[in-house]
């Protein structure tokens, strides 16, 4: 089982995150995690905590001489601006010294006034430190170590922004669900060539004008991500329990994104609108593994013809590319603040304001691409099993081969070369 936790708040000393599970022998870098960093931090319409911070980790246990030795990873991610709030956010008070920077008038879309009634806190910063996105930095790390471990086998995970600000740039205008085996490998080196991700670059100048008109306007914008990982094999995940479905896994993890309110795999929400004879995808013969013909991806010599499904059936991969969505609202903190609550007098109030970014939106593929990682390599440990880089490989390789092996017992399927 791979596994991650994480610890700290946004103006703390830093943030914390331990991940457990990873085998041992894993060649791992200081860079590899704070290039992943780095990309977080990008994006037209971030705001001014990006220029503060320079996000790097500092290895704490579970690695050395540059390998992974089977012990938990832990990483710690200092944050720049403590020097700026380091009396505020003080472990330990200071007798008759009242909270600074207290946050009573809540702001609407967030955490701060449903974790202030739960706590039972009367400073909405006790939560919102803890709620900011500022957190999923240390789950881009975590991320980071998992994309290691599936690039071993050939995984390639790659995001791009789809839509931002009502303003839709994929898939292409006649409606056709995309190859995505025709797209850019890695796909990342094409999405972060541009300013918002995506894949469309002239439909940018559209798309930073509106991104800076809202900030002129005091408000924040949304939009959506996709998230394309290729190369992984037929039979990750399972069917019989709901735990382990590996779309709602992937669902789950999805939706614990700040702000993310709608996740779709493959065609998503468009299955529904559609008949059946237009959403499942024919499975014809592929060429038989090992084959000279046989594709890169793993898919037991069976392809669909069309990819409506996401690389999802049942629960399970199909060897196809796993093709996932993110819809993430506008930002709750906005420069021209919405009615609230007072939380010391119960009178009408303007929320507070935050210092905080006009959109998020391309940070959060970089961060989706994390979490869908994190799922995709404890599903391949789940399968394959193996305290060890080593290990993992015979296993993964031996189920390659009996996937060959099965065709061979059967006989030379139709489509496939001698």
């Amino acid at each position: 089982m791979l596994r991650f936790l994480t610890a700290g708040e946004s103006h703390g000393r830093g943030l914390v995150v331990v991940v457990e599970g990873v085998p041992a022998g894993l060649a791992l870098t200081a860079m590899a995690v704070n290039q992943d960093l780095g990309r977080r931090m990008q994006g037209h319409g971030r705001g001014a905590r990006m220029k503060i911070e320079q996000d790097q980790i500092e290895w704490l246990a579970g690695v050395r001489a540059g390998e992974t030795i089977g012990s938990p990873v832990a990483m710690l991610i200092p944050n720049r601006d403590w020097a700026n709030w380091e009396e505020i956010m003080a472990p330990e008070g200071r007798p008759g010294e009242s909270r600074r920077r207290a946050l009573s008038r809540p702001r609407p879309g967030h955490a701060d006034l449903v974790g202030a009634l739960k706590y039972d806190r009367q400073d909405a910063r006790d939560i919102l430190e803890r709620a900011s996105a500022r957190e999923t930095a240390a789950r881009v790390a975590a991320g980071a170590l998992a994309r290691c471990l599936l690039r071993e086998f050939g995984v390639d995970v790659g995001s791009h922004v789809v839509s931002l600000g009502g303003i839709t740039v994929w898939p292409p205008a006649d409606g056709a669900f995309p190859d995505y085996d025709t797209l850019p490998r890695p796909l990342n080196a094409a999405s972060d060539q541009s300013p918002v991700r995506t894949l469309d670059h002239r439909r940018d100048p559209e798309i930073i004008a509106r991104i800076d008109q809202a900030k002129a306007d005091g408000d924040t914008l949304g939009g959506e991500c996709e998230v394309v990982v290729r190369g992984l094999p037929v039979g990750l995940g399972s069917h019989v329990h709901w735990d382990r479905k590996l779309d709602a896994r992937l669902a789950g993890a999805l939706m614990s994104i700040p702000a993310v309110k709608a996740v779709e795999i493959g065609l998503g929400f468009e299955a529904a609108r559609r008949p059946g004879s237009l959403v499942h995808d024919p499975i014809v013969a592929d060429a038989m593994p090992g084959s000279p013909a046989a594709p890169p991806a793993v898919r037991g010599g069976y392809r669909r013809q069309g990819n409506n499904a996401g690389g999802l059936e049942g629960g399970m991969t199909t060897g196809e590319a796993l093709v996932l969505r993110c819809g993430m609202k506008p930002i709750a903190t906005l420069m021209s603040p919405l009615a609230t609550v007072d939380l010391r007098t119960g009178t009408a109030a303007r929320a507070q304001s935050e210092r905080s970014d006009v959109t998020a939106v391309p940070a959060m593929g970089v961060i989706a691409e994390a979490l869908a990682a994190l799922v995709l390599a404890d599903a391949m440990l789940e399968k394959f099993g193996g305290d060890s880089l080593g290990e993992l490989r015979r296993n993964y390789d031996a189920y390659v081969a009996a996937l060959g092996e099965r065709w061979r017992l059967m006989g030379q399927p139709p489509g496939s070369t001698p």
